[in-house]
């Protein structure tokens, strides 16, 4: 693709200001380890919203998309589409928890909530493996996207861009931590979003407006209509057990990278970010409605516009890039490209401060090396901050003969979700109960695939998978938590006095603790977990049909989706004057 000096011009501008804004949080996060991982959990929902959807807007999400869209049309989207069940039980049932755990990870959690020598292993594995295989993993598989793009859209040498970019952002990273992380996230999203608009605008002009692409894509040989939002569910792709796995058990037995059941990983640490409670769930609120609502839609109108002009595509995801090299005008080139720059910076920015935090917080200060001062372990933080971008660039380089890894994370996350979800609110749970569901999901899973022929590729194959993983998993950790013992009385009643979980399943702890006042909110929080599934849904379908200029389908859909967030606004509101804080949520919001 032809670049120009204006479109050089706003990628060098793009460069220079996240430079400038690193060297400007430098100061802020040098003072000890919580301001460099958590800005002194001192920022606001709308900082830490924006961040969380910054980082999950990857420069491969637009081309994944692309390839759904391609091969099962719109509603090829429940692939993940059906994780923000999950998305909103963490906003209402976990958010406020999160944040009163004040933890600095989510693995350091391990040891709030169980004791002794189990939950110092657990600690200690989990911080590795997260830090160094799934995270550089992750990094990878990002670096190799940003690769695919850049070798369709510039001249010069990919691996030079991203390199460039790569030490860009581990400058803005080493320097000045979350504090960089998070503004640079907030202008990289802004950048992001409105470089994709501009695509998708092009695109749809380029096959000669949209109810001529309604009319060509209503004439592809897909199965199925390629723009209904809901599958076929008697389709090959999508049979009636596969859905129903998508939207019943996938999205809170399964544990993945950045969308764990009860929030986790990059998550976690921007909800220890905020300020208080309230802004702790306001961000997590406005992360999954900017998720799932506001940043499909212009990939989606690209990847119908790709699925027309570029049907016998063999790289159905290249078709996104595709679009962009023939179609944009020059400045909105240069756009495009830094918000794909901006995408992948994002990502990589979050990676390398998350994997660092493991790997000081939870290994280096926990077990190697103990009570220094906070300016040794923040100089110890850039030091680990680097050595992560070393471990993701040689993962990357031997990334093709680790590809099987994405199956191996399936494996050991299948099974898992309900001890991370339970771990809260359910006293009898011990680091016995963590240890025998990660090591039973992987066991059972690999077995199934290698003997007994289940295929995770196969859309039955993966609902079956699903079932008996999931269903033997629990009880494999349910029958291990019975037969060990449970954690000592002390670090539950200390557990139970800090983080404050409904006493329902608790009661045994609670009753000797007469003094905390628990979460009294069980039944409001399922009706907002309720409404605000409605709300989201609803909002994607309603927005969706706006722009595909169905008016009055998509006015159907968001009346119920307005009602739906005017009731969780105002049960949230009740719950803030339960606890003595009037107004309070009003103003966070």
């Amino acid at each position: 693709m032809e670049l120009n000096w204006i479109d050089w011009t706003i990628v060098v501008l793009y460069f220079l200001a996240s430079l400038v804004i690193g060297l400007y949080f430098s100061g802020r996060a040098g003072k000890d380890t919580e301001s460099f991982f958590l800005s002194g959990r001192s920022m606001p929902w709308w900082l830490i919203g924006t961040s969380m959807v910054a980082t999950t807007f990857a420069a491969d999400t637009p081309l994944a998309v692309t390839g759904m869209v391609a091969r099962h049309g719109i509603a090829g989207n429940w692939l993940w589409w059906n994780f923000a069940f999950s998305g909103m039980l963490t906003v209402f049932f976990y958010a406020r928890l999160w944040r009163r755990a004040e933890v600095m990870t989510d693995v350091e959690f391990t040891e709030i909530r169980y004791s002794g020598v189990p939950a110092a292993v657990l600690r200690g594995f989990r911080a590795i493996y997260l830090a160094l295989p799934i995270n550089c993993i992750v990094m990878g598989w990002v670096i190799l996207a940003m690769s695919k793009i850049l070798e369709i859209i510039l001249v010069i040498d990919k691996w030079e861009a991203i390199f460039l970019c790569l030490v860009i952002t581990l400058s803005y990273s080493v320097f000045s931590g979350l504090w960089g992380v998070l503004v640079t996230d907030f202008v990289q999203f802004i950048l992001a979003m409105t470089g994709s608009i501009a695509l998708a605008y092009f695109a749809v002009n380029a096959v000669g407006g949209l109810a001529e692409l309604k009319t060509r894509v209503a004439d592809l040989p897909i199965e199925g209509s390629a723009l209904s939002f809901i599958p076929e569910t008697g389709s090959a792709w999508m049979p009636l057990i596969t859905f129903f796995v998508y939207i019943a058990v996938n999205w809170w037995a399964t544990w993945y990278p950045g969308a764990e059941p009860g929030g986790g990983g990059f998550i976690a640490q921007r909800m220890f970010s905020a300020k208080n409670e309230s802004h702790s769930l306001a961000a997590t609120l406005y992360f999954n409605f900017a998720n799932y609502v506001l940043r499909p839609w212009p990939w989606i109108l690209v990847a119908l516009v790709a699925m027309v002009l570029y049907p016998d595509l063999e790289d159905k995801e290249s078709g996104y890039v595709i679009v962009m090299v023939n179609h944009l005008p020059h400045f909105f080139r240069g756009l495009v490209l830094a918000s794909f720059l901006a995408a992948f910076m994002s990502t990589v920015s979050t990676s390398l401060n998350w994997g660092a935090s493991y790997l000081v917080n939870d290994l280096y200060r926990r077990f190697l090396i103990r009570d220094r001062s906070e300016r040794h372990y923040v100089r110890a933080s850039r030091v680990f901050t680097l050595l992560v971008m070393l471990a993701a660039a040689i993962v990357t380089y031997f990334l093709s003969s680790v590809e099987g890894a994405w199956k191996l994370l399936i494996a050991i996350g299948a099974g898992t979700g309900p001890v991370y979800l339970l771990r809260w609110y359910w006293w009898r749970v011990n680091a016995w109960s963590e240890v025998a569901a990660m090591t039973a999901s992987f066991t059972i899973s690999i077995f199934f695939q290698s003997y007994l022929g289940l295929d995770s590729d196969d859309p039955r194959g993966f609902a079956y998978l699903m079932l008996w993983t999931v269903g033997l998993t629990t009880v494999c950790w349910v029958l291990v938590t019975f037969l060990t013992k449970p954690e000592p009385d002390q670090k539950l009643l200390s557990f139970y006095r800090q983080v404050r979980p409904s006493r329902t399943f608790w009661k045994p702890i609670a009753d000797r603790a007469p003094e905390v006042e628990p979460d009294r909110n069980g039944t409001i929080n399922l009706i907002n977990w309720l409404l605000g599934c409605i709300f989201i849904f609803c909002s994607l379908f309603g927005v969706g049909k706006l722009i595909l200029a169905s008016y009055w389908e998509g006015l159907l859909y968001l009346i119920p989706a307005a009602l739906s967030v005017a009731v969780i606004f105002r049960n949230l509101g009740k719950q803030e004057h339960a606890l003595g804080k009037p107004g309070k949520l009003e103003r966070v919001l």
